[in-house]
């Protein structure tokens, strides 16, 4: 068995170029095959990139994160450009719209999110998709403009009235270590009416720590957690459910399975 982190903020993790590789090796260590590295910032992403470099496991997405809304950083559509063709980029994100923050006001954040769904459909990448308390308007942005390779919306928080509505779309639905908490109804439920072939997990690190870890760090190390979790309420096996996730994963990234 393998799995696949999509979604892990490893430069958050740690500063230091030598403590970020551990993560990735303890990772793998511990059946995590591959890792997608988000980075808010652009300055983040240059700097993880080249700190991980040697690490073949991990894929990168490149992106401005609505919390950058105010400061995206100069010429920072250029660098995207620029970066889309390197090695191992394979998602544009994280971007989206995060109102509960109230990061800039809601007219930038949304500009600041339908050029980055162009920029993925010009490199020809999917898209990671950040939504908090702004459901509405991501799916009425995503309606007209999601790229053709589709998009994650990822750390998914929604319910499944929700999740209907988006399965109209090239949308995957991708949870991270909050599917492991008992409260979590809205998620559980969401689990039963999404086609397992739209499912990914992410660890979210360093949030989002799966239940079991609560008061840690949370790790890519720790993503069978939810991968368990998610077994669990689909009635499958912890095989039948990782190699789903995992074949699920690589379509989406444009990766190959083995």
């Amino acid at each position: 068995m393998q799995y696949f982190d999509t979604h892990a903020h490893i430069g958050l993790i740690f500063d230091d170029p030598i403590d970020q590789l551990f993560v990735t090796q303890e990772a793998k260590i511990a059946g995590v095959g591959r890792i997608v590295s988000i980075c808010n910032s652009l300055l983040d992403f240059v700097k993880v990139y080249e700190n991980l470099k040697s690490a073949a496991n991990v894929y990168h997405a490149v992106g401005v994160a609505p919390s950058e809304v105010t400061n995206p950083g100069k010429n920072w559509i250029k660098t995207i450009e620029q970066s889309a063709a390197l090695p191992r980029i394979v998602a544009i994100g994280e971007t989206g719209l995060d109102y509960h923050h109230r990061f800039g006001d809601k007219k930038t954040q949304i500009e600041l999110f339908i050029t980055q769904l162009g920029l993925a459909t010009k490199y020809n990448l999917p898209v990671i998709i950040h939504n908090r308390d702004a459901g509405h308007d991501v799916l009425d942005v995503l309606r007209d403009r999601l790229p053709p390779r589709g998009g994650v919306l990822h750390c998914y928080s929604e319910n499944a009235q929700y999740a209907k509505k988006a399965l109209d779309l090239n949308l995957y639905f991708s949870f991270a270590g909050n599917l492991t908490y008992r409260n979590a109804k809205n998620l559980h439920e969401t689990i039963g009416v999404l086609p397992l072939d739209r499912i990914m997990i992410e660890s979210e690190s360093p949030f989002m720590v799966p239940a079991r870890y609560r008061g840690k760090r949370n790790m890519p190390k720790y993503l069978s957690e939810t991968a368990y979790a998610m077994a669990d309420l689909l009635g499958l096996s912890i095989e039948e459910t990782s190699e789903h996730l995992w074949r699920n994963s690589n379509r989406f990234f444009g990766l190959p399975d083995t």
